[in-house]
């Protein structure tokens, strides 16, 4: 069975899929011949899903077509994957006012043009977000991507179709139990152990969860977040700019935007953290979106 699901004219399909196509270890979506895979769970049952850009519209059209490979579908699921999708893909966020905002702008304007339906890739879970973004602490992409590529092959849930496998992301319930005799091993540290292990128990335990941080502003889930030991304010900003999607989720102390800010500037030294802040007052509101474009433009 297969539908489409509508886009936004500001929405680049192939913009978005180069950001999912940043690492070979990746081993939560899988790309073929442009179109990406990805294994879901909905009810506790394993639904294998293949999205690609819809070819077939017209020109002031933009969609996306989703496959279930491995079942049927009732019309319950359906809205499920609609709704996954779009909050994936941002699908839902008016990006005219925030081009509309910078399009003059001489550090984000020539970016808005150069990526033009660019959007932020989500991760619609929080509990992967936030270990994510944990796994990725003080240590380069590359071997960022080769923790979780282990952390997820060693205890996350797998589906054999056609031959192949496709892996979902290991749940709270899983984490929470887990030691470091079971994660050092893996090159994690004895911190991130420990931070990883804490976020697992907050969510298993129901001390954190994504329903009641949905109606929160961002200030307070910021706040709610950091409760979690070994959860910051970048950490903290970033799963909530990529799950929930708030355009003024700001990691104001993110290395790769004082590394764009210095490149596109070609100053000799990188920006304080004061002076970003200073720098980001003209794009209020807006935040994230800045965050991520500044993002795009590092080689």
């Amino acid at each position: 069975m297969e539908f489409v699901v509508a886009a936004p004219l500001e929405f680049s399909f192939d913009l978005c899929a180069s950001f999912l196509k940043r690492s070979p270890r990746e081993l939560l979506h899988r790309f073929e011949n442009d179109r990406v895979r990805k294994l879901l769970h909905l009810k506790d049952r394993p639904v294998l899903i293949e999205l690609c850009e819809s070819k077939d519209l017209s020109p002031a059209q933009r969609g996306i077509t989703i496959r279930a490979l491995n079942t049927t579908i009732n019309t319950e699921e359906r809205a499920q994957l609609e709704k996954y999708v779009r909050e994936w893909f941002d699908l839902d966020t008016d990006l005219k006012p925030f081009y509309e905002k910078v399009s003059a702008d001489k550090l984000l304007g020539e970016l808005v043009t150069k990526f033009h339906g660019y959007r932020i890739v989500g991760q619609p879970d929080l509990f992967e977000s936030l270990v994510w973004a944990v796994l990725g602490q003080q240590i380069n992409l590359a071997f960022a991507y080769t923790l979780k590529q282990r952390f997820v092959e060693q205890f996350g849930t797998s589906y054999e179709f056609e031959g192949q496998h496709y892996y979902a992301f290991p749940g709270p319930e899983v984490v929470a139990q887990l030691t470091d005799a079971e994660l050092l091993p893996l090159q994690f540290s004895r911190q991130k152990s420990k931070y990883t292990v804490e976020i697992g128990k907050a969510f298993a335990e129901k001390v954190i969860t994504q329903e009641a941080l949905s109606s929160m502003p961002l200030e307070a889930a910021r706040d709610t977040l950091m409760q979690i030991k070994g959860v910051g304010n970048w950490t903290a900003n970033y799963a909530l700019m990529k799950t929930f999607r708030y355009k003024d989720a700001f990691p104001a102390e993110d290395v790769g935007i004082h590394n764009s800010i210095r490149l596109l500037k070609k100053s000799k030294r990188k920006p304080t953290v004061e002076e970003v802040r200073k720098l980001f007052k003209k794009y209020k509101g807006w935040e994230a979106y800045a965050t991520l474009y500044l993002w795009k433009s590092l080689p």
